[in-house]
């Protein structure tokens, strides 16, 4: 049974009616498979620093359960698996996750794919030594809740990598304006800007979740180069943190 502490109905229902397009580079996902290569640069250094991990190493990851809440297709799902880490994938939208398995067979990958809630995996007892928290606080209906939940779902000295929007006006212009109205790479009314979320505002949430931040990262679009990079320094539209289960 679905919970409804923070499942935000009209998001979901959002995200489900562009399922069928998670794969497509050209499509309605466009910009994350633009902006992947990026978080998984931020997700692999963090993971591999806080768990003492080779990434030169065959599996670096291997022994580590993860989980990815508001996993969609498995964009970032299947790479960690493929870095040998005991993967878990969650999402709120039922249509996603046929997607996601059906890809990841094809791919020769074992994840673990569940049409659910992070409310509903804490509840069940779940526990994970990583959560990726990608691109979901911004369309949850209370995310101090969420990220309460996310803080459960975590073992002792565990890490929860979370990214969203900065809310500003030039996170209107790029995220809104610019993303939905001009370029077209998601349908409008994708993001709601009244749900984005300053890294002051974030960083005070998870401490209220009883997390503690320990890193954050600008994550910056070039638009000469058509690429995505982390800056230590320009938060001011996409970003990624890291805190950790002390």
């Amino acid at each position: 049974m679905e919970s409804q502490t923070t499942v935000d109905p009209a998001e979901v229902a959002k995200f489900e009616a562009m399922a069928a397009e998670w794969w497509n580079p050209n499509g309605k996902f466009k910009p994350l498979h633009m902006l992947n290569p990026c978080r998984l640069d931020y997700i692999t250094a963090q993971i591999a620093a806080e768990f003492d991990r080779d990434l030169t190493k065959p599996l670096p990851f291997k022994g580590l359960r993860l989980l990815d809440i508001g996993c969609g297709g498995g964009l970032l799902a299947e790479p960690m698996a493929r870095l040998g880490a005991d993967v878990v994938g969650a999402d709120a939208a039922p249509r996603n996750i046929p997607v996601a398995q059906l890809h990841a067979a094809q791919s020769g990958l074992s994840i673990d794919y569940r049409h659910t809630t992070a409310e509903d995996l804490a509840a069940a007892g779940e526990q994970f030594d990583v959560v990726l928290n990608m691109e979901v606080v911004e369309h949850v209906a209370d995310p101090l809740a969420y990220l309460t939940a996310c803080q459960t779902l975590l073992v002792p000295g565990g890490l929860m990598i979370c990214s969203t929007l900065n809310r500003n006006p030039k996170s209107y212009l790029m995220a809104i304006i610019g993303a939905e109205h001009v370029m077209r790479w998601l349908p409008k009314g994708t993001h709601d800007w009244k749900k984005f979320i300053t890294p002051d505002e974030l960083f005070d949430l998870i401490k209220q979740a009883r997390l503690e931040p320990v890193d954050r990262k600008g994550m910056v679009f070039n638009p000469l180069t058509w690429t995505w990079s982390l800056s230590a320094r320009d938060l001011s539209v996409n970003y990624v943190t890291a805190s950790v289960k002390r």
